[in-house]
């Protein structure tokens, strides 16, 4: 295959067909090659302070939330975030708003000349492009996602002032391992010597303990040095320096929302509790538990993995609708009997769609381990089973979208069509 010689004027979609065709693999964990073409280009080190989440979930929200409290706080920020759902700019925002198509070839073409004779993900080449963008824009605060574990991820050739872990839980178990407590070493490589590891999982494996001993990082974690309470429709929140009462209840987890906080509290700048307040209350985050519509309502999440089903199915419990419908499409690298299992006693009936790709689970997989006296229909793609649900649902029904961010992406792109 002869690949096409790319330059700054290529549109954006054909940097991003160019990006996956260069590596072999989507992924190749390890920083050797990463860090290499970083040097040479003059990107290992950022802008501002650098705050990188990790976390199995909850990560795109706690970003989510620290940008908007920051934001009302009157600082820039730069936040670079993974998957997308309908565009790649999604990914890299100044300020909440995502950065253009010119600003993404030219940290691409960049990024291209570097890089040379050395091989790059994907990821790799998207996360050191994120990197050209923000030291263009000079954000004071940077938020960095971990896209996969933490220790070998790209985000951590990068020394960041402040590391958190939002969650421990098992996913991309090929990769990680598949116990917890392996899953916590590689997450706990994002903490740093001498620097706050903030820890909002409430049970953290003790090898998270060692990982930090090892490295003397000063761990804040849940329940420990830091702790919340839901009360009623308020919330109150209790650091080493700040104690908040009555705070608003944000549209994103309130485990999140404390763990934020917590890491506020270790941000060298001056947070007012009032930007708090507004930056709880405003912000958002696609495909969490979003509602697209009512009557019938319909609702979209994220959630792929037993972690995520559980706080999802935590959810669907509240809800006063005459009955829940699923639309669910899956990765077969996942749980998916054990994501499924949270969610199925709130569900009357099961639109299981075939996704695309060669990571997709078939519809046939995932009835297969639904319990048989489960009502299902199975859908050649999201759009067919999100149709059908349409369809069945009375304008007192709940539809939840759920199992995978291409499953959500599908039901996105419908919305926006119609």
């Amino acid at each position: 295959m002869t690949l096409p010689v790319m330059t700054q004027s290529q549109s954006l979609s054909d940097w991003l067909s160019y990006l996956e065709q260069i590596h072999p693999q989507q992924i190749e964990l390890g920083l050797q090659r990463v860090k290499t073409v970083a040097e040479r280009a003059a990107l290992t080190q950022l802008p501002g302070i650098v705050i990188t989440v990790g976390g199995t979930n909850g990560k795109g929200s706690t970003c989510a939330m620290l940008a908007s409290i920051l934001q009302a706080a009157g600082y820039t920020t730069g936040v670079y975030a993974s998957p997308h759902l309908l565009r790649y700019n999604e990914r890299v925002k100044i300020n909440g708003h995502e950065v253009s198509d010119e600003d993404l070839c030219f940290a691409f073409a960049d990024i291209e000349q570097k890089r040379a004779d050395i091989s790059l993900t994907f990821f790799e080449f998207g996360t050191l492009a994120a990197f050209a963008v923000f030291k263009k824009y000079q954000p004071d605060v940077i938020l960095l996602e971990v896209g996969l574990g933490g220790r070998l991820d790209a985000t951590n050739i990068i020394d960041a002032d402040i590391s958190v872990i939002t969650s421990i839980d098992l996913d991309h178990c090929d990769w990680l391992g598949n116990t917890r407590d392996a899953i916590a070493t590689e997450k706990a490589g994002i903490y740093r010597s001498e620097k706050p590891a903030i820890c909002g999982e409430p049970n953290p494996p003790q090898t998270l303990y060692a990982a930090v001993n090892q490295i003397n990082a000063q761990l804040y974690t849940v329940g420990e040095q830091f702790s919340y309470q839901l009360t009623e429709d308020k919330w109150t929140f209790t650091g080493q320096h700040w104690q908040f009462t009555d705070l608003p209840v944000p549209a994103l987890p309130l485990q999140n929302a404390a763990t934020v906080l917590a890491v506020l509290e270790h941000v060298p700048l001056s947070v007012s509790e009032s930007a708090i307040r507004s930056g709880l209350e405003n912000a958002q985050l696609a495909g969490r538990f979003q509602t697209l519509q009512n009557h019938p309502t319909v609702i979209i999440d994220v959630a792929h993995n037993p972690h995520a089903a559980r706080y999802l199915a935590m959810q669907l419990e509240k809800q006063k609708a005459d009955k829940i419908i699923a639309v669910v499409g899956m990765l077969k690298d996942k749980d998916i009997a054990h994501t499924l299992q949270h969610v199925v006693p709130y569900v009357s009936a099961w639109h299981l769609a075939d996704l695309s790709g060669p990571r997709a689970a078939a519809a046939g997989d995932l009835a297969a381990l639904l319990p048989p006296e489960s009502t299902f229909r199975c859908h050649g793609s999201v759009e067919d089973a999100y149709q059908a649900a349409l369809t069945q649902a009375n304008e007192h029904d709940l539809i939840i979208v759920f199992g995978s961010f291409f499953t959500v992406a599908g039901v996105l792109a419908c919305t926006e069509q119609h």
